[in-house]
């Protein structure tokens, strides 16, 4: 019987096959419709490439009228959120570095009397210049912050000041990245995207893999119980998550010469329990996945968060509070601030210690999940 070329019934007959395909796997339909809605919302109202209100933290050691009158202009300005007042150099250096304020503002000693003498007294600014996005804006508003905050003090007697060249020096020290050089933000920032992205995805695709080619049933005859089946499986994917690490740390050094100012030794221990968290997403993704390609898409569904909210591909502080939230729950966040702390800043343990906790309660609720979905494959 001869067969036109072209069959409309054929056509329809493949197209409602595929439909009742799609209809069936959910999962696929969820990125479909979720993964479009996340990236509108997150490029829309999350993603500001000029952050604003900038935690600083302020070294008042002048308490005189103008020193006070530069204080409350930095409070106002929708640059700079004055978040604390230190007390001494070393508090203030403490602070910047561990990442809670990302500018020190000093006000030095007889600010305000050197001033009326026309001595130009200096008014120091040190900025965190790990990202150097995240301040250049700040950075540069502050010339015309100065000219416009001394306005209502100098007049009358004082009007002579107004009209010299900067009554006030400003000198502004970019802290640990002085030349503003961008590899030095990304590449230690890679460290983390490059083990998100890889231990999610090859354990992701462990048990789902083992599933469809049928060998499930050899665990599930097997004497062990699920933590010590998750557990051997994870042990393997830590060894080459290591290997990334040293590849990405040689080329940092070799390739694009990030300095290494803190320990190599507290970088690679801090490391392994973000590689634990990340390992503990990928088993539980595996769980719940019914194939690879599944597996594939919860991991792309993790990962488009976990770069954009963590402060790897735009500022951090640029973001609105509830898109900050959802950063502070992802290891990544904390990550970056840890690689690029012992990297660029030279922290030791106690200053990343505020960072590991919420990464290492992340990997323990995520392997009780993981745990608790593999019993239930088991029954």
């Amino acid at each position: 019987m001869k067969h036109s070329w072209f069959s409309i019934s054929r056509w329809l007959g493949i197209v409602n096959k595929e439909f009742i395909q799609l209809k069936r796997d959910r999962l696929t339909f969820g990125m479909i419709v979720g993964i479009p809605v996340i990236q509108l919302v997150l490029f829309g109202f999350a993603i500001n490439a000029d952050p604003k209100h900038l935690p600083t933290a302020v070294l008042l050691a002048d308490d005189g009228p103008q020193g006070r009158t530069l204080l409350q202009a930095i409070r106002n300005s929708s640059y700079f959120d004055y978040v604390r007042q230190v007390q001494t150099e070393e508090e203030a250096q403490e602070v910047l570095a561990r990442g809670e304020v990302l500018f020190l503002v000093t006000i030095p000693q007889n600010f305000s009397r050197d001033l009326l003498r026309g001595d130009r007294p200096v008014l120091l600014v040190e900025a965190d210049a790990t990202d150097p996005a995240a301040t250049s804006n700040a950075t540069s508003s502050l010339r015309a912050l100065l000219d416009t905050a001394l306005q209502d003090d100098l007049k009358g007697p004082l009007a002579y000041l107004a009209g010299t060249s900067g009554p006030v020096e400003l000198r502004v020290h970019a802290r640990y990245n002085p030349e503003a050089i961008t590899q030095y933000n990304i590449v230690p920032g890679l460290m983390g995207v490059v083990l998100t992205l890889t231990m999610i995805l090859i354990t992701g695709l462990a048990i789902t893999r083992e599933r469809e080619r049928g060998t499930m049933e050899n665990l599930l005859s097997m004497p062990t119980r699920p933590f010590e089946v998750l557990v051997g499986k994870i042990i393997p994917y830590i060894v080459v998550g290591y290997i990334q690490v040293a590849l990405i740390l040689l080329a940092a050094k070799v390739l694009f010469h990030v300095p290494m100012a803190g320990s190599p030794g507290l970088l690679v221990a801090v490391t392994f329990v973000f590689i634990a968290a990340n390992l503990a997403v990928g088993i539980t993704f595996s769980t719940v996945a019914q194939n690879q390609l599944q597996a594939m898409q919860l991991t792309f569904f993790f990962f488009l968060p976990s770069i954009l909210l963590s402060g790897f591909a735009f500022p951090f502080r640029g973001m609105p509070v509830w898109a900050q939230m959802i950063g502070e729950v992802l290891p990544i966040t904390h990550f970056l601030r840890i690689v690029r702390g012992i990297m660029l800043k030279g922290n030791g343990l106690e200053d990343v210690a505020p960072e590991i906790w919420p990464i290492a309660l992340f990997a323990a609720a995520a392997l009780i999940v993981a745990v608790n979905r593999y019993r239930q494959t088991l029954d």
